[in-house]
């Protein structure tokens, strides 16, 4: 944080090669009820399930740890109740967490005052929510400008911006409308405008699209995407629609009665899942969606080959190419050069109906 304050700067820990962490939870604890701090305190921090149940208390979020790289698309998905909405609130301070470390762009979130933190939800942080405080006086372009007339920008800019926002989230020609005017969904919309028009450094969308119409909502996908190839924004997504989970996110994390169970990609939630708990919840993801060409190719230099696809490739989107071709197909890396062959056998077995279930890995849940 650079506002002036004393607040304390913590390392990043992050694998060789992979981008910083941009916000990062080290055994981050929500206890709802009362005395929960000190009930954390006698229990040596790490209570069981039975033991908050027999306090009277409430485990939403369980010693969670991640890490969201810069840059990275980190979806957070569970049943209902799990605790995945409330992660996202005390990630944002939002809800104020019983326990843990929250650290943000090498600062310690936990020790901001008041003040810092609404100067770094101002200016730093976007949040969608499933249900939005739209303000019932303004129009459309008002609640959409609104936040940046807060940061104090310019009245002509702030409504230039507005308007772009109108047009890509499909409400142009109602910005003179007022929220009652308006169907849930469009409601939902002008929410996830006002998030884009301050140009957040990272994003807590929780369940974002689930109110938006089917078309509507794979076009929000797409332009979601498009922005985060150009702006390579933070983004912390929350969602309960797996197929959506595959098509944004670069890292999952599963949740389970408060607790994290496993993070990973998406392929290696779908294809390793850590436990028997996240194998049933992946168990009817199509693996062609989620298992990439590399997972799949022969290593060498692409002899006796016909075409290319490249090695990041999901399976699906090659599987016509390499099913009906004459020859296995080369595969090549980002920079173009042939990393191997993929044959045609492997393939279908991922394709057909039916095939062999994943076992649960028996090491722990990665992170």
């Amino acid at each position: 944080m650079t506002d002036g304050q004393n607040t304390p700067t913590l390392a990043s820990p992050a694998a060789p090669g992979s981008p910083p962490a941009k916000l990062i939870c080290r055994g981050l604890w929500k206890l709802f009820g009362a005395d929960a701090e000190r009930f954390l305190e006698r229990t040596g921090g790490d209570p069981s399930a039975q033991q908050i149940a027999d306090a009277g208390l409430i485990g939403a979020v369980r010693d969670a740890d991640l890490e969201v790289g810069e840059g990275e698309v980190f979806v957070i998905m569970g049943l209902s109740g799990s605790g995945k909405s409330t992660i996202v609130r005390c990630l944002s301070r939002l809800i104020e967490p019983t326990a843990g470390e929250l650290v943000f762009e090498g600062a310690d979130l936990r020790r901001a005052d008041a003040r810092q933190l609404t100067e770094i939800r101002r200016h730093k942080m976007g949040m969608v929510f499933q249900h939005f405080a739209l303000l019932p006086h303004l129009s459309v372009l008002g609640n959409v400008a609104f936040p940046l007339e807060i940061q104090g920008v310019a009245r002509g800019e702030r409504e230039a911006r507005a308007m772009e926002m109108i047009d890509l989230v499909g409400l142009s020609g109602r910005e003179t409308y007022f929220p009652s005017e308006l169907s849930g969904g469009q409601q939902q919309r002008v929410g996830i405008a006002r998030s884009l028009a301050v140009k957040p450094e990272i994003w807590f969308l929780d369940e974002p699209f689930s109110a938006l119409d089917p078309l509507i909502r794979r076009e929000m996908q797409d332009e979601f995407l498009r922005l985060q190839r150009v702006l390579h924004k933070t983004i912390v997504f929350i969602t309960h629609d797996f197929d959506e989970a595959i098509r944004l996110a670069d890292r999952i994390a599963i949740m389970k009665d408060g607790e994290i169970v496993q993070i990973g990609t998406p392929e290696e939630v779908v294809t390793a899942p850590a436990t028997q708990y996240v194998a049933e919840f992946t168990r009817d993801v199509p693996r062609a969606k989620v298992m990439s060409v590399r997972a799949l190719m022969t290593p060498g230099d692409g002899a006796g080959t016909e075409g290319t696809v490249p090695a990041d490739a999901r399976v699906n989107e090659v599987a016509h190419e390499v099913v009906h071709g004459r020859k296995p197909v080369a595969v090549v890396d980002d920079a173009g050069a042939v990393i191997g062959r993929l044959e045609r056998a492997p393939v279908v077995d991922v394709l057909a109906p039916g095939g062999p279930e994943p076992a649960p890995a028996t090491a722990a849940a990665a992170s």
